[in-house]
Parts: C-alpha cells; sequence; structure tokens
C-alpha cells in the first residue's frame, strides 16, 4: 500500500484547486456522516461503547483494499481516479486513527497517544514524499522506480486476496439484527445519498465527481473491527457489521458505479 500510494502521487499532476475541493468535500462528508451516526445511536438508544462501533461503521470507509482495486478496475485508463481515491484512502486513514481510535480510546488514552499513532502509518509518510518529490519534481531513480512499480501493480490482486483471508474470519453468528442493519444503511445507502447531494452543491463533474461518489460507496473499514479488537470493544459487533457490509457492497457498489457513470460522463 505504501508503495501504491507513493507511486501515484508522485506521477499524477493534480491542480491545486481540484485538490482543495476534495479536502473540502472529504471533510464537510465526514462530519455528516458523523451526525448521522450520532443521530442513528439515538434512535437505537445504545450505550456509549456500541455507539462507538456504530458511528465508526458509518464513518470509517474500506478505502484500501476495497477501494483501491475497485478504483484501478473503472479508472485504469485515467490515472486521475485512482489518485483521488489514494487521496480518499489517506484521508481515510487520518480519520480512522484520530476520529475512529478516539471513539474507542477516548477515557484510556491522550490526544498525544493518538497523535504517535497516527505518525507511525507508513502510508502518511509515503503520501509526504510523493507529494514532495512531485512538488519539487525530484526524479527517482531507476533502480528505486522500477521495484516500486512491481509492488504498486501486486496491489491489486493482494489487496483482494487480503479482503477475502480477513473476511474469512468472520463468523455468521448473529448477524442479523436492526444495529448492523441500520449501520449498513446508513454506510451503503445515506452515505453515497450525501455524497451525492455534496457533489451537486460544491458544482464538482467529470472523473473528480465519479471517483468521489464511488469513493463513498464502499463498504465499512476492516480497521473498525481491528481497533475494536484491539481495545476489547463490542469485536463482534465490529466483525459483523464489516462482513454484512462487504456482502451487501456488491450489489450498492454496483449500482453507484452504474450512477456515477451515468451522471458523470
Amino acid at each position: 500500500m505504501p508503495a501504491a500510494v507513493f507511486i501515484n502521487i508522485y506521477e499524477t499532476k493534480i491542480d491545486l484547486q481540484v485538490l482543495l475541493n476534495i479536502l473540502g468535500y472529504l471533510l464537510v462528508f465526514s462530519i455528516c456522516l458523523m451526525s448521522v451516526g450520532a443521530l442513528l445511536s439515538k434512535v437505537l438508544k445504545l450505550d456509549k461503547e456500541k455507539a462507538a462501533i456504530l458511528n465508526n461503521s458509518i464513518v470509517l470507509v474500506n478505502s484500501g483494499n476495497y477501494g483501491i482495486p475497485v478504483s484501478q478496475l473503472i479508472f485504469q485508463t485515467n490515472p486521475l481516479g485512482i489518485s483521488i481515491q489514494i487521496i480518499v484512502m489517506i484521508f481515510q486513514n487520518i480519520i480512522t486513527y484520530t476520529y475512529g481510535l478516539y471513539n474507542l480510546i477516548a477515557t484510556t488514552k491522550s490526544g498525544l497517544d493518538i497523535l504517535r499513532e497516527l505518525l507511525r502509518l507508513p502510508i502518511i509518510h509515503a503520501m509526504i514524499l510523493g507529494g514532495l518529490l512531485n512538488g519539487f519534481g525530484v526524479a527517482v531513480p531507476e533502480f528505486l522506480l522500477i521495484p516500486l512499480d512491481y509492488l504498486t501493480d501486486a496491489f491489486l490482486a493482494i489487496a483482494l486476496i487480503l479482503l477475502g483471508a480477513q473476511l474469512s474470519q468472520i463468523q455468521l453468528r448473529t448477524i442479523f439484527n436492526r444495529t448492523i442493519l441500520l449501520s449498513s444503511i446508513g454506510r451503503l445507502v445515506i452515505g453515497p445519498a450525501i455524497a451525492l447531494l455534496l457533489i451537486f452543491i460544491m458544482g464538482l463533474d467529470g472523473v473528480v465527481a465519479q471517483s468521489l461518489l464511488i469513493a463513498s460507496s464502499f463498504p465499512t473499514s476492516r480497521n473498525s473491527s481491528t481497533l475494536a479488537f484491539e481495545y476489547d470493544v463490542h469485536p463482534n459487533l465490529a466483525a459483523q457489521i464489516v462482513l454484512f457490509s462487504t456482502v451487501m457492497s456488491s450489489l450498492t457498489v454496483t449500482f453507484v458505479i452504474y450512477l456515477s457513470m451515468l451522471l458523470f460522463t
């Protein structure tokens, strides 16, 4: 993943105004999802820990080993679409290790601990390095660029295998309950609906609009389950939400991709 992030950021030219628009959209979109999660938690009258799981399941999106392969398949001839998805993935990782982590450990960890967790992420270093080399026009030596290209090309296959391996560890028991159902509706239905509204309000179009709409439709991030397991906050519930939303996304993501191509040509 760090190799894919570095290469795509390094090789793609994104207009500064487009980048600012994307970041502005992502910030507003995430705030809207947080509000949806808080509202649904109150509707279900969940305790603090279950509310944290529900909020994370709606806000944290599987933009890595699900989103990147999907974008690589859709935008094979347009690297801008893949680069936008990588920006979304990086933003999602920042949200995961700030908002998502804070939800689970607010009572036991300090803000400094959360910052340390974020700075340990290799993709953050890859993003910064790729952006600096791109911005200053520094050429990467070929003996480094060739293996990085190989790693980037391997990411699609490895990511899909990893996704299957992760899902195989999740049990189907007690998967059908209203918390899981509402969280999946929030992630797979309400999320794309909010994204579409924001795209129209902000006047986004073309590949940018397509990529952002598709990115909004991906299922709950596996990281939400991993964090819940690590800090022992209803790990089974978190894992079941990941499984259910991932299975249902085979239908919803297909529809959103079709809709994006129909609306934004």
